[in-house]
């Protein structure tokens, strides 16, 4: 037997129906809200005794790597909550990550201009997160349009 019941005991899968695009955006929102958590977690988080709301001053690195404030972890939560909402419509999902996505391509570009070490890096952001956000905004924009296309 071949389908979503396959055996007695099989579970219905939640994503089953559900378009690709939709799919997409949940999963991408829920990491973001998974690494806006993380971000105050010590141990994940190196360095939260420094951590700071904002500015380069702050001494915390997620995943000894990122540098990251509770102003970038809020961000990163409040990103992620835009996502679930987002998701519930195929429209809404690809809105998410497209335009997530821009919005990841202008935070590299912020971070590529922008003086590591002086207020201007208000988020803050290193060159870790520089190489992320871009990334993220170029594999944003493919789930987008990758996965939003019409089916014929």
């Amino acid at each position: 037997m071949v389908g979503p019941m396959a055996h007695s005991r099989a579970r219905h899968n939640p994503a089953d129906g559900r378009p690709p695009v939709r799919r997409a955006a949940g999963t991408v929102a829920v990491l973001f809200l998974l690494v806006g958590v993380l971000g105050f977690v010590p141990g994940i988080t190196s360095g939260t005794s420094d951590l700071r709301f904002a500015g380069h001053g702050s001494g915390a690195f997620l995943f000894g790597t990122f540098q990251v404030s509770v102003l970038h972890n809020l961000v990163h939560l409040l990103f992620g909550v835009a996502g679930l909402v987002l998701a519930r419509t195929v429209n809404g999902a690809r809105a998410f990550l497209i335009g997530g996505g821009a919005v990841y391509l202008v935070l590299w570009l912020y971070g590529l201009a922008v003086d590591h070490d002086t207020g201007a890096n208000v988020l803050p952001v290193n060159d870790a997160d520089d190489w992320l956000h871009l990334g993220l905004g170029v594999g944003m924009i493919a789930l987008g349009v990758l996965t939003g296309r019409a089916r014929p």
